[in-house]
């Protein structure tokens, strides 16, 4: 299983042809108090960069882009009883869809943990 990490704080983590997607923990915590999540309808496609789902904060509400293309296979329902999951565990238990990926070559434009991490710390 591979991670790969966009500029907007995304993560997609790769198992085969199915990507999962979620926030990063940076973005969990710059948004602060994670109140209400609105995820894709399964079977959506999506390009890169489009609206996948709205996450909303005590702070902001905030857009949530696809990494890259593909068809929504799954959403992480139990976000919308607990939305705090994200806060939690945004790196895990908190991702928000599964996508069956469309073009794998969309990854390479990607970040692997180390360059994120390096991202990060120069904001």
């Amino acid at each position: 299983m591979s991670t790969y990490f966009t500029e907007d704080h995304e993560w997609i983590k790769v198992e085969g042809d199915i990507g999962t997607v979620g926030i990063s923990s940076y973005a969990a915590k710059q948004l602060g108090d994670v109140v209400f999540v609105e995820l894709p309808e399964i079977g959506r496609e999506m390009d890169k960069g489009d609206e996948a789902a709205v996450v909303e904060s005590v702070k902001a509400a905030s857009e949530v882009y696809a990494p890259i293309g593909g068809e929504v296979t799954e959403v992480n329902e139990k976000l919308e009883e607990a939305p705090e999951t994200v806060n939690a565990s945004a790196d895990s238990d908190g991702w928000f869809l599964k996508m069956k990926i469309a073009d794998a070559d969309e990854l390479e434009g990607l970040m692997d943990e180390a360059k994120y991490k390096a991202y990060c710390d120069g904001l």
